[in-house]
């Protein structure tokens, strides 16, 4: 059954994976755009925490975790989002539905395997500049698109309680950013276009190591290091004259020559460390830090005298509760509960302002009786950015929901 399911899941997002708008952040107007969570929904619901070693579920974050899978994994996640948006003197909202990640994981022995797609980062803004003054000119921008990866990892026990893994990224994509200047009451304004063509690969090591403290009690942590990489950008700008309507629709009237630059774009390396403590199948508590160096994300088009960018750090709180995972009296009590907080520093600073993300998070995990399947789902609250220094704050709500499917697969026929 899980064969169908993945080999249909395949079909159906090859469709819909590169081509989906995934945020509605003003913020994406900045660098390669709004910068996606890597994990899995387990892990968002407990604000981005990854530290336990899991036989049935895949960790995206820390690659030595696929040495611990038992059972073939798939697992897929989308979410729901909506977002009011909030300046000095206005408010708009904005919904966007995403598809977050596809994965698989494949125990072989010691050893682990996964691979899959997902977003590395999206652009999606619409934005508009009026002047006071009627004869002079307003500006409308507006983005689309963004950065996807494809990885493959591997994962290997050294012994009982200690693992390593790495994984390789392959990122590409497509930006594409327009800049339309018009005068109210004139039907011919001038365009500028901005397509950038992004690719490049990044690695990602990892550690995970588990104690146990009494007969109960077990400490977990992890440890995984991405190098610097870059991201190399083919740029192609036109600056054109365009007639538009009232929906800002335009056609081309008449075009300069495309202007074609290659740029590179720095990702600085990152440090991500948790620990914590728990009862396996029972319950956990746990922290983890991200620590980033400055990156260069800046482009030909979107260099901002106003922007810089910093260094990036992401503090996590969180953990899980199951009341008894093998109650065969009360499902409820089988069911995982979640919950974390996150504090995220973006490393974007705007007007001298650094842009924070600060949210709450809860989940559930409903297993599939008869299997070691589950359903997921995952609500989490929270707030990025400021009203202060002519900035917007985003106060959102993320609907997720994700399945695992578990099963064996390629075991050996005993007869013929």
């Amino acid at each position: 059954m899980i064969k169908k399911i993945f080999l249909s899941a395949c079909l159906f997002l090859s469709l819909i994976s590169f081509a989906q708008e995934g945020t509605s952040s003003p913020y994406s107007f900045y660098g390669i755009g709004e910068v996606k969570f890597k994990g899995t929904l387990e892990s968002r619901s407990m604000g981005g925490l990854a530290v336990e070693p899991d036989s049935t579920h895949i960790n995206l974050i820390n690659p030595a975790g696929f040495s611990n899978l038992k059972l073939t994994s798939f697992t897929m996640a989308g979410t729901y989002s909506s977002t009011n948006l909030k300046t000095e003197n206005q408010t708009d909202q904005a919904q966007r539905s995403t598809l977050d990640y596809m994965a698989v994981g494949l125990p072989i022995g010691k050893f682990g395997v996964g691979f899959g797609i997902m977003p590395y980062s999206s652009v999606g803004y619409k934005i508009q500049s009026m002047a006071t003054d009627p004869t002079q000119s307003n500006q409308r921008f507006n983005g689309s698109g963004g950065v996807n990866k494809v990885f493959f990892g591997v994962g290997y026990e050294i012994a009982s309680n200690f693992t390593i893994g790495a994984d390789v990224h392959y990122n590409f994509g497509t930006v594409e950013k327009n800049s339309l200047e018009y005068i109210v009451g004139v039907s011919l304004g001038s365009n500028e276009s901005n397509k950038s063509e992004l690719s490049g690969t990044n690695f990602n090591f990892g550690t995970m190591y588990q104690a146990k403290i009494n007969k109960k009690l077990s400490f977990y942590s992890s440890l995984n290091f991405s190098p610097e990489s870059t991201l190399t950008a083919k740029n192609t700008r036109v600056v054109s004259t365009v007639q538009y309507n009232s929906a800002f629709d335009f056609v081309i009237v008449d075009a300069l020559d495309p202007v074609v630059t290659d740029t590179k774009v720095k990702i600085a390396e990152k440090w991500t460390i948790g620990a914590g403590v728990g009862e396996a199948r029972k319950w956990l508590l746990g922290a983890q830090v991200a620590l980033q160096d400055v990156g260069d994300y800046g482009n030909n088009y979107n260099s901002v005298n106003n922007v810089v960018y910093g260094k990036y750090s992401k503090y996590s709180l969180g953990g899980y509760y199951i009341p008894n995972y093998s109650s065969f009296s009360s499902y409820a009590k089988r069911i995982t509960y979640r919950g974390g907080f996150k504090y995220e520093k973006t490393g974007l600073i705007i007007n001298s302002e650094s842009i924070t993300d600060r949210g709450l998070s809860l989940g559930a995990g409903l297993p599939i009786t008869g299997s070691f399947s589950n359903l997921n789902v995952g609500l989490e609250f929270g707030k990025k950015g400021t009203t202060s220094a002519n900035l917007t704050q985003e106060n959102y709500i993320n609907l997720s929901v994700s399945f695992s499917f578990n099963d064996k697969w390629f075991n050996k026929r005993k007869f013929n």
